[in-house]
C-alpha cells in the first residue's frame, strides 16, 4: 500500500489538518493517509502542549469513521524529541509492504535543511508538499528536487495555535473543529488556562 505520513501535534487537530488529510487521501498515488501524532516535535516549544495521549485520542475520535484515515501513535515508543529520519526507518522496516512518502506544509519544506538528515530523508522518500500562506521562501534545491511534489491542495488559514488562543480568551471555535472534538475539548476543559 502506497502511505501518506502526515505529521503533527494536532495540539488539537482541527477541520485544516482534516480537510489536508482527506485531500490528500484521495490522491491516486495514495491509497491512505496515516495521522502520525508527535509527542515533541524537536523544533517546537513544549508549553502549551496537551498531554500526548489526549490529543492521539483526539484525532483518533476524528477520524474513527473514515477508512483512509489511520491515525498512528508509532513516536510514542520512539525517542523523544522524535526525528521524522527514525520515524520513517523504523516504519519501513516495520511494514517493507508499504511505500511511506510524507506530507508537509510549505513552511516546514523551507526549513527541511534544520531537521536530522534531511539529505537522506529527501532522498529515500516523496515529500508532498501543500501550500502554507506563512510559509518563508524554499530554496531552489528543495523546491525542484525530484522527490518533492508541490500540490495545489486547499490554502488553509486556520492553526492550532488560533485554535488555542480562541479558547483561552473564551471565543468560540465552533465549526474550527470537528462537532465531536469541539463538544469533547469543551466538557474537558482542554486548553482554558
Amino acid at each position: 500500500m502506497r502511505i501518506g505520513l502526515f505529521f503533527g501535534s494536532f495540539n488539537p487537530i482541527h477541520i485544516g489538518h482534516l480537510i489536508l488529510a482527506e485531500y490528500f487521501a484521495c490522491q491516486p498515488e495514495l491509497d491512505q493517509v496515516w495521522l502520525v501524532v508527535s509527542p515533541q516535535n524537536p523544533l517546537k516549544q513544549k508549553s502549551g502542549l496537551l498531554d500526548q495521549y489526549h490529543r492521539l485520542d483526539l484525532v483518533r475520535r476524528a477520524v474513527w469513521d473514515n477508512d483512509h484515515l489511520m491515525v498512528s501513535d508509532i513516536e510514542f515508543r520512539l525517542p523523544i524529541p522524535s526525528y521524522t529520519i527514525d520515524t520513517m526507518a523504523y516504519l519501513s522496516e516495520k511494514h517493507p509492504e508499504h511505500e511511506f512518502s510524507i506530507i508537509m506544509g510549505e513552511d516546514n519544506l523551507a526549513t527541511l535543511s534544520k531537521w536530522k538528515n534531511y539529505e537522506t530523508l529527501i532522498e529515500l522518500y516523496a515529500i508532498w508538499v501543500y501550500p502554507r500562506v506563512d510559509a518563508q521562501s524554499i530554496p531552489e534545491e528543495l523546491r525542484y528536487h525530484p522527490h518533492v511534489k508541490l500540490v495545489s491542495a486547499p490554502r488553509i488559514e486556520l492553526s492550532s495555535t488560533m485554535v488555542r488562543q480562541n479558547i483561552r480568551q473564551g471565543k468560540s471555535v465552533r465549526y474550527m473543529l470537528p462537532e465531536q472534538i469541539h463538544d469533547f475539548v469543551v466538557k474537558e476543559q482542554f486548553y482554558r488556562s
